[in-house]
C-alpha cells in the first residue's frame, strides 16, 4: 500500500499552509532525510524532509495550492516493489480522507464553511505584500545584507564549507533551498574562484604521499636521539644575554681585515670552550663506571646536511684557539659536513655542543643532548627587546641560551654556573680575544 505524505504541522499554532514548490518530482526516487516540498506557513516558508523511502508516485497537491490542512494528503510514496497501479486505489482513499480534517475546525467554525475559514487566515499573509520589500534583500546579501535560506540549506551549506551569502537561490522571493546549495557545490563554486574565496564549496580529495627511504645517517641520527630522550634524564637551563657589546666588536674585527668574517657562531664556541675551563666539572661524561672529565674543550657544532639531518663536527681544543682560527676551521669543516665529505674522526666524540638556530628566526629551543657528551647549548637569535636598567626602560639587543643538562653528570646547580661563565663571557667579549 502506498505511503500517504500528509501536510506536516510546522509550527504549534499552524493549522493550515501552501504548497510553494516541489523539489522533487513525480517518478523521483526519494531517500529518508531528502527534502521534497516547501512549505509556506503564516510564519515562514519551511523545507519538508521525506520520513520514508521509495519512489514519488503521485503528487496529490499541486505548487502553489493554498489553504491546505494540517494532516491534509498531499502526495503518495510508493515503496519498493509497488507499481503505479496501487496509486488509484489509494488516491481515492486520500481524496476520502481530507473529509474528516476539516473537523477539527469544526470546533471554531461550521463543518459547510471550511473555505471560507481557510480563506479567513489569508488576511494574516497579506501583511506578506509588505514583507517582500525585505524579500527582494537576498540577492544583496553578498554585500552584507540578510540571507534568506532554509534551515536545511544552511546546514548542508556549513558542512561543506560554503558561504551561503554566495549561493544564488531559486526558491520564493531568491529564498535559498538545497537544491541551490548542491547545484553550487557541483559547480566547483564558480562565483568563488579565487582570492579570499579559493576553494570555497569544492571538496579536495585526502592529500597524498610519499616514501622517502631513511639514509642510514637518518637511521643513526633516529635512534640516538631517540635512545638519549629515553635514556637520558635532560634538566634545561635558560638564561638572556645582552650581545650589544659582541656585535660592536663583531664589526670591528671583520672591518680590520678583508680576510675576516667571524660570525656570531664563533664566538658562542670559543665562550662555551672558555666557559668549560672555568667549571671543568661540566666538561664531562656519564659512564656506568664512572664519570669522565674531559681536559680540553672539544666543542661540536649542529650542522644541517644536505641530505637531510644533522651531523656535528668538533673544533678541537677551542679553548686553545682564538676566534680567526674558529671561524675558519667551522668554514672548512662546515662546507664538507653539507656535502658528507667529513672524515670520521672530525665529526665523533666531543666533549660538549653547540646547536644555534638563530640564522633560522627561532628565538629559543632545547635541544637533545648528544650522548655520551653531558651538556648542548642552544642559541637563539639576536634580537632587540625591552630591558629594565636602573629602574628604567630601555632596548638591548638580546639573545637567549639554553643549556640541556645530562643530571647524572652535571646537576641544577653546575648547569647553572656553566651557563653563568658563558654568559659573562658573551656580555663582556673582549675576554674572548685576550
Amino acid at each position: 500500500m502506498p505511503i500517504t505524505i500528509k501536510m506536516p504541522a510546522l509550527s504549534p499554532t499552524m493549522t493550515e499552509g501552501k504548497i510553494a514548490n516541489w523539489l522533487k518530482k513525480e517518478g523521483d526516487k526519494v531517500r529518508s532525510g531528502d527534502v521534497i516540498a516547501e512549505i509556506e506557513t503564516d510564519k515562514a516558508t519551511m523545507e519538508v524532509e521525506a520520513v520514508d523511502e521509495g519512489t514519488l508516485g503521485r503528487i496529490l497537491v499541486k505548487a502553489g495550492t493554498e489553504g491546505v490542512a494540517v494532516n491534509a494528503p498531499i502526495a503518495l510514496l510508493l515503496e519498493e516493489g509497488e507499481d503505479k497501479s496501487a496509486l488509484d486505489a489509494a488516491a481515492k482513499s486520500a481524496a476520502a480522507a481530507p473529509a474528516p480534517k476539516p473537523a477539527p475546525k469544526a470546533e471554531a467554525a461550521p463543518a459547510p464553511a471550511p473555505q471560507p475559514a481557510a480563506k479567513a487566515p489569508v488576511p494574516a499573509p497579506a501583511p506578506k505584500p509588505a514583507a517582500p520589500a525585505p524579500r527582494p534583500a537576498a540577492p544583496v546579501a553578498a554585500s552584507g545584507g540578510r540571507v534568506f535560506a532554509s534551515p536545511l540549506a544552511r546546514r548542508i551549506a556549513k558542512d561543506v564549507g560554503v558561504d551561503i551569502s554566495r549561493v544564488t537561490g531559486s526558491g520564493p522571493h531568491g529564498r535559498v533551498v538545497r537544491a541551490d546549495v548542491d547545484a553550487f557545490v557541483a559547480s566547483g563554486g564558480s562565483s568563488a574562484a579565487g582570492g579570499v574565496f579559493a576553494g570555497m564549496g569544492q571538496k579536495f580529495a585526502a592529500a597524498s604521499s610519499r616514501v622517502v627511504p631513511n639514509s642510514s645517517m637518518r637511521k643513526v641520527i633516529a635512534r640516538r636521539l631517540l635512545e638519549s630522550k629515553q635514556t637520558v634524564p635532560h634538566f634545561y637551563v635558560t638564561m638572556d644575554c645582552d650581545i650589544g657589546a659582541l656585535l660592536a666588536l663583531r664589526k670591528e674585527i671583520n672591518d680590520s681585515d678583508e680576510s675576516l668574517k667571524v660570525s656570531v657562531n664563533d664566538f658562542v664556541i670559543r665562550a662555551a670552550a672558555l666557559g668549560l675551563k672555568k667549571v671543568p666539572e661540566a666538561n664531562a661524561s656519564w659512564g656506568d663506571d664512572g664519570i669522565r672529565y674531559f681536559d680540553a674543550a672539544d666543542i661540536s657544532v649542529a650542522v644541517a646536511t644536505e641530505g637531510g639531518g644533522l651531523i656535528t663536527p668538533i673544533v678541537r681544543a677551542a679553548d686553545r684557539k682564538g676566534l680567526a682560527a674558529i671561524s675558519a676551521e667551522m668554514k672548512d669543516l662546515g662546507a664538507r659536513a653539507r656535502t658528507g665529505k667529513l672524515l670520521p674522526e672530525e665529526y665523533q666524540g666531543g666533549s660538549f655542543s653547540v646547536s644555534n638556530m638563530g640564522m633560522f628566526g627561532v628565538r629559543e629551543f632545547a635541544a637533545i643532548i648528544n650522548p655520551p657528551q653531558a651538556c648542548i647549548l642552544a642559541v637563539g637569535a639576536g634580537e632587540e627587546r625591552a630591558v629594565v636598567r636602573d629602574g628604567k626602560l630601555a632596548v638591548a639587543t638580546m639573545m637567549t641560551l639554553t643549556l640541556s643538562c645530562d643530571h647524572r653528570a652535571v646537576d641544577g646547580a653546575l648547569g647553572a654556573k656553566l651557563l653563568g661563565a658563558i654568559r659573562e663571557l658573551i656580555e663582556h667579549p673582549v675576554r674572548l680575544i685576550l
